[in-house]
């Protein structure tokens, strides 16, 4: 497929900063040649004004260039000139943005005084009442002739005041006309933000910033892709905030944003950063600096050879088809193995970092939800057989010496695969970089029904040299299945988490790789745990949706219209719940972000009002206004009334 078809940044190889318009906020602009923009948003009450401003300093000197504050009503828009007087009055100039949802004359108070406001398009004016499953082509339009009435007096405001806009599109929160045009995809969250966008172009109005957001990495990746190629076509360039919608709190939101970010940065596509977490705003900032700081001298990686054509369509999940070797690859989950080639494996214990544990008592093995699905041991021969739930893998010049073949597989060199007459009769590890493919040795392993291919480099811009190896073997039509290995030089527990998040994760959501594996090096160089570095990977796996090994909780990161403690009620709701294999549970803190925000959610728990909370099966509302004391006792029960609920061990 031609590449030009598919285009939505420089080079699918080698990094290279897509260029947007220049955009000005206040006096720090956006886009153009300007570095990554770091942004969070407050959590306080905006009626709040000292607290809003103490909050927004907090922020400030952590690092964020842009300070986001909600204006859910025209009283609050107002108090912005309070919040941003009194920010002056302390010397901080730092550019505030109104973020708007329902009402537009809050969105119109706001724009005459920050520097930029945020609005939903599903939400802003359009319906979202699902009343209405058909529209004609007359219809439609008429909704649009109606939306434009109702935008163009904002858009006249922004151009008088010099204000900058966000028009950003929620996966969960499009309106009935386009979901029955287009459905709830990405494709209808791009349709959603350029309607708005095109009534902007009309009025000669361009100082815009456009955003696609999600909590399923998978349609936030694709969206953002067709909105860069979308406006290729329409000849804009217009500067894109990157975030993962409600991605949570801890690890399990660092990756998760850094899934869905860290993928779009490394095609060199992103103006601003806003990373979601559950916790005080300043906690983001921090996160949203190393991921953009990675690519300050990305420039100067080893360049790799130019994509030419596509062989996927990178606006659709598809899982690269595979055929199955001893449980990898075909149409089963991703792999997880575990390089324990730098420990004596001389006591058992040694394998509870990754989710095996062993009862002398009963002489048995038991696994974990998250336990390795393979070992690597290197030439290190263990004083006990290792569980049956998991495959040792040896050096092929330490395995073919042992005498008991079976009680593990040879990881071979490809030259090595090539020239040995000794192979495992089952499966044969094979490590290939990404010239082996153009190696006549690879003809001879290519295909082969007992060949699992270990893909590695040590370029430095590994995910996209990743990719290629994956596209040469679509286009090769070579079906063996692929574990991806990747291997860190000075780096700390957050940048582990972040980079290797988004070196998988960018390649997982695309539907490439069969397993995940982190050398050693990076644990015994940066003195990581095996059960952290295990637990990493069953987290990219899970944030990009290719493998479910916990309770998945779609948490909001809490603004001031919240109405609960977050972080609090998650929690509570975690310890209730966290054993729920595969179920998805919304955390929301106010209607606005309920069943707009955790679109993929099982169950959601959303404010509802003071002390009130709604709870939902999917988007239905199945309990209204439940007091605080009772809602996570009446969410267990929904959960048992459809059969999900299993009892904690």
């Amino acid at each position: 497929m031609e590449i030009e078809k598919f285009k939505y940044c420089n080079s699918l190889t080698n990094y290279s900063r897509y260029k947007t318009r220049e955009v000005k906020i206040g006096s720090i602009p956006l886009g153009g040649n300007n570095p990554i923009r770091i942004q969070s948003m407050t959590t306080t009450d905006t009626m709040d004004t000292l607290a809003t401003v103490e909050q927004t300093i907090r922020m400030f000197e952590a690092g964020c260039e842009y300070v986001r504050i909600t204006a859910p009503s025209l009283k609050d828009a107002n108090n912005l000139k309070n919040i941003k007087d009194e920010l002056r009055k302390r010397g901080y100039d730092v550019p505030l943005i109104a973020d708007i949802h329902f009402t537009p004359n809050a969105a119109e108070a706001a724009a005459k005084i920050v520097e930029k406001v945020r609005v939903n398009p599903g939400n802003y004016v359009d319906k979202k009442k699902f009343q209405q499953i058909e529209y004609t082509d007359a219809e439609y339009n008429e909704e649009i002739e109606r939306i434009r009435k109702r935008f163009t007096p904002l858009v006249k405001i922004c151009k008088e005041y010099g204000t900058a806009m966000r028009i950003g599109t929620n996966h969960g929160s499009l309106s009935d006309r386009i979901m029955s045009r287009y459905g709830d995809t990405p494709l209808g969250m791009v349709e959603s933000a350029l309607e708005f966008v095109r009534i902007c172009a009309d009025l000669d109005y361009h100082e815009i910033v456009l955003s696609m957001k999600a909590s399923n990495t998978q349609v936030m990746v694709q969206a953002y892709r067709l909105l860069l190629n979308m406006m290729e076509k329409e000849g804009m360039n217009y500067p894109i905030h990157l975030g993962v919608t409600e991605a949570g709190d801890g690890e399990d939101g660092r990756i998760k944003s850094a899934v869905g970010i860290g993928t779009l940065l490394e095609d060199g596509i992103g103006d601003t950063i806003r990373v979601s977490l559950t916790e005080e705003p300043e906690n983001e900032v921090p996160v949203a600096i190393s991921l953009a700081d990675r690519y300050k001298n990305r420039s100067t990686a080893k360049k790799a050879t130019e994509i030419k054509t596509i062989p996927c369509n990178p606006f659709e999940y598809s899982q690269r088809e595979t055929y199955e070797v001893a449980g990898i690859g075909g149409k089963l989950p991703p792999v997880v193995v575990a390089d324990l080639s730098f420990e004596k494996l001389d006591d058992t214990k040694k394998l509870t970092h990754v989710g095996y544990t062993y009862s002398e008592e009963l002489d048995k093995w038991n696994m974990a939800d998250q336990a390795c699905d393979l070992i690597y041991l290197g030439n290190n021969e263990p004083a006990f057989d290792v569980p049956r739930g998991t495959k040792a893998i040896f050096d092929f010049n330490f395995w073919h010496t042992l005498k008991d073949k079976t009680s593990g597989f040879p990881l071979f060199t490809l030259e090595e695969f090539v020239q040995s007459d000794k192979k495992s009769f089952v499966v044969n590890f094979v490590k290939i970089v990404s010239a082996d493919l153009q190696k006549e040795a690879f003809t001879k392993a290519a295909n082969d029904p007992k060949v699992v291919f270990v893909a590695s480099t040590e370029n430095e811009h590994a995910m996209p040299e990743l990719r290629n190896i994956f596209f040469e073997l679509v286009k090769k039509e070579t079906n063996n299945p692929v574990i991806i290995l990747r291997d860190y030089e000075k780096i700390n527990a957050e940048e582990f988490q972040l980079y290797s998040s988004t070196d998988f994760g960018g390649l997982l959501i695309d539907g490439f790789g069969d397993g995940v594996w982190i050398g050693s090096r990076t644990a015994i160089n940066n003195k990581l745990s095996l059960d952290f570095v295990n637990r990493t990977l069953f987290g990219i796996l899970q944030a990009a949706r290719v493998r479910i090994s916990k309770t998945e909780y779609i948490a909001c990161p809490s603004c001031g219209r919240t109405l609960f403690d977050l972080v609090e009620v998650t929690n509570k709701i975690r310890e209730r719940t966290e054993h729920l294999k595969g179920v998805k549970i919304g955390i929301m803190g106010c209607i606005v972000n309920g069943p707009g925000e955790m679109a993929d959610a099982d169950y959601g728990y959303v404010g509802s009002g003071i002390d009130k909370i709604t709870l939902y099966r999917g988007k239905e509302v199945v309990r209204k206004s439940v007091k605080s004391e009772f809602a996570v006792d009446e969410l267990i029960n929904i959960i048992k009334e459809d059969d999900k609920w299993i009892e904690p061990k």
